[in-house]
């Protein structure tokens, strides 16, 4: 069973060049959590699944007061951090960036299993 946050509007400083990290850019993150969530389905609670609400208000705030280089890092982050504070069994996070005028976006993605 997946939950996924498509295209999630964030701001944040990343970059290879310094000026480029200087002001947060726009990006889109995408979030497939794999968990069960048939006693959610059951009970109607969401006590017995993950908080999509809870995850993109946190994934907002990600950025503050960072910056990462790579979009690869970034990821990276992103997914460690969803293991470690929302626990689901695999976490999937795709990063897209608006770098290259002649292409629509360059997305990194990264696979994380539950290591519990």
């Amino acid at each position: 069973m997946r939950i996924s946050i498509v295209d999630l509007e964030v701001f944040f400083c990343v970059g290879v060049p310094k000026a480029e990290r200087a002001q947060p850019q726009r990006l889109l993150l995408t979030v497939e959590m794999e968990t069960d969530f048939s006693a959610a389905a059951r009970t109607d609670a969401i006590a017995e699944t993950i908080d999509y609400f809870a995850v993109a208000q946190r994934l907002l705030r990600f950025g503050d007061g960072k910056s990462w280089a790579l979009i690869e890092t970034l990821a990276t982050d992103v997914a460690a951090m969803i293991q470690r504070e929302f626990e689901p069994g695999t976490v999937t996070v795709a990063v897209k960036k608006f770098a290259i005028p002649q292409a629509a976006y360059v997305l990194v993605s990264v696979t994380q299993e539950s290591g519990f």
